[in-house]
């Protein structure tokens, strides 16, 4: 089926790019008066209906001119978006034909769904209390040691049947993909022994199936000790009985440990990290969030594809993570909710990194899932400019996850199915979409009117949501 989305009054995220860092951050490919045509769940073409080559009048800002890269500098002479060196140019008309439906944009913006790298949303009840425990001057590791925070969640799971697990995390899941995110990673950690935690991922595994956004299962058995544990000897059964159950099953893309003072140690995780990769599985990691732990020293020794939090980090995390594949990931959301230091993002992008925001939706810390409020904060509270915080929760939350062009540009013919390509606009990427009201039209709009409802339609796998039934069983295994 072929869609064509047209009346586009500005079409932003354009890139081939798998990841942007340092001064690319600051670089958004947008099409002004564009259109974009979709093919089953899939982008086929874009175009726009404005002369090539034309230049915005003078003394506006990139951020607001017809052909940019939307860089949050002052005006400079500004040209569209040029297709890379080898691939066909933009078409020089709107497709006319061959099309079974139209959506009218009305002038509102198109841009890439968000990609939310960093979630805990499969939890049973609620930690209201703490957040009470919280207003009257607790801190996070105060509750936690009064036997709050995780091990209190792992309490009510335990207790939780999988089928009121699933339901209760699906509605988190709807609420996330109603507010525009199309990619969600999903950690297990609140189960800490190998019953519950298999039961979290079997949850996960179950809404990856039955919901249209891109769904990426995180390991997280290290994520607190049990009451009544060594630590030595839960290490022995993450790495010993968990990892291998879970690989048994199929059930994780990723391991990752809380290293953390208090948590597990730089050794500890060294340990799980090597276990883990032994069946396959890449490293995520919490780190920093709140001491300088060595996690993300740690975290690039092995590998990881991110390293998460950052919430307390030195030259030393910056020089560490230079050059290498690592994503480094913030969670504005539980600096926001905990009232503790925003990561350093604007530092690590003028010394050259890239940086992706998540959500880190949780009961205790992070109880919200709403990335255009974690754009939103990038902004107000880190101090990124609009362009580097639109990156930070699309593009760069993508790499994160696994699933941007570079890491789907590696899978065979026959994987790219199950490796889908999101975070961006671009030919063959998954058509993961948001359609605002015409009222938005630069990215600064979003997280300046961050209360403002901005959404007209969300559109994953080519397909307006909700129209997916929520109650059948639409299945969507071997598509993750």
């Amino acid at each position: 089926m072929k869609t064509l989305i047209k009346n586009i009054g500005l079409l932003a995220g354009i890139t081939e790019a798998p990841r942007k860092e340092g001064a690319a951050m600051n670089e958004v490919g947008c099409l002004r008066d564009a259109w974009l045509l979709l093919d089953g769940d899939r982008i086929a073409d874009f175009g726009s209906s404005r002369p090539e080559g034309e230049l915005p009048p003078s003394g506006v800002r990139p951020s607001d001119s017809p052909h940019h890269h939307c860089v949050a500098v002052p005006p400079l002479p500004c040209r569209g978006w040029q297709a890379p060196q080898g691939e066909h140019p933009l078409p020089d008309a709107l497709p006319s034909s061959d099309i079974d439906a139209t959506i009218d944009a009305s002038g509102g913006m198109v841009i890439p769904a968000f990609c939310d790298s960093h979630t805990h949303i499969v939890y049973a009840g609620s930690r209201e209390r703490e957040f009470e425990d919280k207003i009257a001057g607790l801190s996070y590791a105060e509750i936690a040691a009064r036997g709050g925070g995780i091990l209190n969640s792992a309490a009510l799971l335990h207790e939780t049947s999988e089928d009121e697990l699933y339901r209760q995390s699906m509605q988190r899941v709807r609420e996330m993909m109603a507010a525009g995110t199309g990619a969600i990673e999903i950690k297990s950690g609140y189960g800490l022994n190998a019953e519950d935690e298999l039961k979290m991922l079997r949850v996960i595994r179950r809404i990856s199936e039955t919901v249209p956004a891109v769904v990426r299962a995180t390991f997280l058995g290290a994520h607190a000790v049990p009451a009544g544990v060594s630590k030595e000897d839960y290490v022995r059964k993450v790495c010993g009985e968990m990892i291998p159950a879970v690989a048994a099953e199929g059930l994780a893309d990723f391991v990752d440990v809380f290293c953390e003072e208090g948590f597990f140690s730089v050794e500890d995780t060294a340990r799980i990290l090597e276990a883990g990769a032994k069946y396959g599985l890449k490293p995520k990691l919490h780190a920093n969030q709140l001491h300088v732990s060595g996690g993300v020293q740690v975290g690039v020794a092995h590998g990881a594809l991110s390293v998460d939090h950052l919430e307390r980090t030195t030259d030393a995390e910056i020089g560490c993570l230079r050059g290498t594949a690592t994503m480094p990931t913030m969670l504005p959301g539980a600096s926001f909710f905990l009232r503790e230091p925003y990561g350093n993002a604007a530092g690590f992008i003028r010394e050259g990194l890239g940086v992706a925001l998540a959500s880190d939706y949780n009961p205790g810390s992070s109880p919200a899932g709403d990335m255009r409020f974690v754009m939103a904060l990038g902004c107000i509270q880190m101090r990124l400019t609009p362009e580097q915080a639109f990156n930070a929760v699309t593009l760069n939350g993508a790499y994160a996850m696994g699933i941007s062009g570079e890491q789907a540009s590696r899978a065979g013919a026959a994987e790219q199915a199950s490796a889908p390509a999101l975070g961006a606009i671009a030919r063959g990427r998954l058509a993961n979409l948001i359609v605002t009201h015409p009222g938005f039209g630069t990215l600064g709009s979003l997280a300046y009117l961050y209360q403002t409802p901005f959404i007209s339609k969300v559109i994953l796998r080519g397909r307006e949501y909700p129209e997916y039934p929520s109650r059948a069983r639409v299945s969507f295994a071997g598509m993750r």
